[in-house]
């Protein structure tokens, strides 16, 4: 399937198209998850972050270990195409059932909801990994790199954005209860499943006739002892490592914005259910303007000075309508002004962190030839999982201290906007701010030890060219 004759303009298309299914998935597990069991289930927000955490661990085994079969694999569909298609129509009607939970107590409902999160979780990370892992493999060039993760997050925004609309404006009505209508969020689930299976399969037959052209897998079988050398190697290696370690405290402070988000605009600025959808349009433009400002920048200054910028950015942009609201700076609740000033500092602070999740994602690409230079092995599938998981920290790790802070300033369950006590409110605020600069500061400190720049990638390609002329492979 060739829409352009120009294969990157298929391979933007495709791949990030891709993303729209992990956008949805994500939007649904960083934004609505523990609202939606703590406030509408009525399970406690501690044991349903407890919960989300338990997923996560889970996450660190299977996601490497995929990342690891997936490079590995030699089919006629080559290392990744045959996940995608086997596992994507599963992996959407598991997502649906977590949103239509059936009636039953409180200990049958913690087991269904951990139950169908992990299950979730496991079968899109069969489908995420082989998918993402495909953006190394279609571009070896830097900056084409940091297009197709423009375009990844691009689609995946949009697709997680254009749910979380239809959730507020449209299954969500106020005149039917708002965010307590049990049968909209079912609505939500639904039609959320039918758009990962969309994405998930346009994106595998659209890069289809890419197959004979992507990397394989050795044709000689690899003994279990190499494939752990390799993968020990490939996860120690110093690059990745403290790539790694930022952007997961990165993913854990954009968790705790996004899981607290929903209680912040319905609680402190109370905003009603429709005017949190239309605080949502703006976010359209934000993935635009980061997909088509990130590349650009990155071609003028390396990813990491670029990353290094926009985090910095979010440190002071992300708090600034709480403080001034704190000094007296900002409008009222009840003033025409608030949504819009909102709706600008939303759009900002969202345009930030969309270029640094692309800078991250493409800094990532880069290391497979850091490490395949040292041990002659592609780990596109480890490293990419790698990467996967980050984002899946955003998801539960940021979850489960939004949780936790939830219950260190008491916070009702199963309340309304007007039965909260302004201090209670207020701490909430304050103390995720100071947890957020904290992880910010960790997060921005740890990505200085990343050292892979436009040269240093060039010189790689070029070492690994001369050991595959050397060895007779081109």
């Amino acid at each position: 399937m060739k829409l352009f004759k120009d294969n990157f303009k298929n391979h933007l298309l495709f791949y990030g198209c891709g993303a729209v299914a992990f956008g949805v998935k994500a939007n649904g597990f960083n934004y609505l998850l523990l609202y939606f069991y703590s406030q509408i289930m009525g399970l406690p927000p501690e044991k349903v972050s407890f919960g989300l955490a338990i997923a996560l661990v889970i996450d660190a085994f299977t996601d490497p270990l995929i990342g690891t079969i997936s490079d590995n694999f030699r089919s006629k569909l080559g290392r990744r195409h045959l996940f995608i298609y086997i596992f994507g129509l599963p992996a959407a009607i598991s997502y649906y059932f977590l949103w239509s939970p059936p009636s039953l107590d409180q200990d049958n409902l913690f087991i269904y909801f951990i139950s169908l999160t992990i299950l979730t979780r496991f079968l899109m990370t069969f489908y995420e990994v082989p998918s993402v892992a495909l953006g190394p493999e279609l571009s070896l060039d830097y900056d084409r790199r940091t297009k197709l993760s423009a375009a990844r997050y691009l689609f995946g925004w949009w697709g997680g954005l254009t749910m979380a609309t239809l959730v507020y404006l449209v299954f969500l009505p106020e005149e039917k209860g708002g965010l307590n209508y049990l049968e909209g969020w079912s609505s939500y689930g639904l039609t959320a499943s039918c758009l990962i299976i969309a994405s998930i399969y346009c994106s595998g037959i659209g890069l289809h006739y890419e197959i004979p052209n992507l990397p394989q897998a050795t044709s000689r079988r690899k003994p279990i002892r190499q494939i752990l050398i390799y993968t020990i190697d490939a996860v120690t290696n110093r690059q990745f490592l403290a790539l790694f370690s930022s952007a997961s405290f990165f993913a854990m402070a954009a968790g705790v914005t996004m899981s607290l988000g929903i209680y912040f605009t319905r609680h402190f600025w109370e905003l009603s259910t429709a005017e949190i959808g239309i605080l949502q349009l703006p976010l359209f433009l934000s993935a635009i303007l980061a997909s088509v400002i990130a590349p650009r920048f990155s071609q003028q200054l390396d990813k990491k000075r670029c990353a290094i910028l926009c985090v910095i950015l979010c440190i002071f942009v992300a708090p600034l309508p709480f403080i001034l609201r704190f000094t007296g700076l900002f409008p009222e609740n009840n003033s025409e002004f608030l949504l819009p000033l909102l709706m600008l500092f939303s759009f900002i602070e969202t345009s930030l962190a969309i270029m640094a999740s692309i800078y991250f994602s493409a800094m990532f690409a880069d290391i497979v030839e850091d490490n395949q230079k040292k041990n002659f092995q592609r780990s596109e599938g480890l490293y990419y999982a790698a990467s996967s998981f980050t984002q899946k920290a955003l998801n539960s790790l940021g979850i489960l201290l939004a949780g936790q802070i939830l219950r260190l300033v008491e916070f009702p369950q199963d309340s309304t906007e007007k039965s909260i006590p302004e201090t209670v409110v207020n701490e909430l605020v304050l103390t995720s701010l100071i947890c957020l600069a904290i992880i910010y500061f960790i997060a921005v400190s740890l990505l200085f030890f990343y050292n892979i720049t436009r040269q240093t990638h060039n010189e790689n390609l070029n070492l690994i060219n001369r050991q595959e002329e050397k060895s007779g492979k081109v």
